[in-house]
């Protein structure tokens, strides 16, 4: 039977272990990484840094003449990344514990602004997107990576017929509303055109999580970590353990007879040019 403990990530002892967890995120980070502009000298800005596989990858990349501010909210993830930062001996990357909302970083300071994921995690996207924008200088590129609509499709159908064998429409509905909080390639553009930045480039790609069955999926730290308290939170608190035992068993079907659970994740780099005559 699956287990509902809660995973407290902003714990210094979860952030220990936490880059054992890159299955996700480093596909992302590698499609970022394969077309982002490279130069030594260059200021950068990493929005939603985490422990900093992709700050440290551009301090690396760029050289010692860059500059990197990663910066992030999440308290744990910086101080793991000023650890991996004094191992390593790079002396070009600052940190900054805030909301991007908040970090009070100066206006058209960045040659560069990246986000690997960030924007799935945003509270507040237009408010982080209008300061990407404010601190990016003119002409300067932002790239960003993000999971569009259709992810993992094979879980979410097999979600959606327990719901509606078990009659639950509103738990149907809310799973619904939770796919499609996603964006579209079109309504990302969009969203960034609105913040006055022009769309330059859209690169796509895809690669599949698998699993040995349900079991294993809803077991995975990482699944329970970051997918779980999402897929709980669409169906009545007091239906929950009925509606995760079949839908674990229907998945440990589904398996059973294709050799195995494979989930499809598409993913978008969207590359963007600060363009001032285009802000609304």
């Amino acid at each position: 039977m699956t287990s509902f403990e809660k995973i407290d990530y902003s714990t210094d002892e979860f952030c220990r272990f936490y880059d054992e967890l890159p299955l996700w995120s480093a596909p992302f980070g590698l499609l970022l990484l394969a077309h982002v502009p490279l130069r030594s000298g260059a200021k950068i800005l990493d929005v939603g840094a985490g422990t900093g596989f992709l700050s440290i990858e551009l301090a690396q990349r760029c050289g010692a003449s860059s500059e990197i501010v990663a910066v992030d909210p999440w308290g744990a993830a910086i101080r793991r990344l000023q650890e991996k930062t004094a191992s390593l001996g790079l002396t070009n990357i600052r940190l900054v514990e805030s909301t991007i909302e908040s970090a009070g970083l100066p206006p058209d300071s960045f040659d560069l602004v990246v986000s690997n994921l960030g924007i799935n995690n945003f509270e507040d996207p237009a408010a982080a997107l209008a300061e990407c924008y404010r601190v990016l200088k003119p002409g300067g590129k932002l790239l960003m990576t993000t999971n569009t609509r259709g992810h993992m499709a094979e879980f979410y159908a097999v979600y959606r017929s327990v719901l509606h064998d078990l009659e639950l429409p509103e738990a149907a509905q809310a799973l619904e509303e939770h796919v499609g909080h996603r964006p579209t390639e079109e309504s990302l553009a969009g969203t960034l055109q609105e913040a006055g930045f022009q769309v330059e480039n859209q690169f796509h790609d895809s690669f599949v999580m698998r699993f040995a069955d349900g079991s294993a999926l809803l077991q995975h730290y990482f699944i329970r970590m970051a997918f779980l308290p999402g897929w709980l939170g669409v169906c009545p608190e007091d239906r929950a353990e009925e509606v995760f035992a079949i839908l674990e068993k229907r998945l440990n079907a589904l398996a059973s007879e294709r050799g195995d659970l494979s989930l499809s994740i598409p993913m978008t780099c969207v590359q963007l040019s600060h363009s001032p005559a285009l802000r609304v």
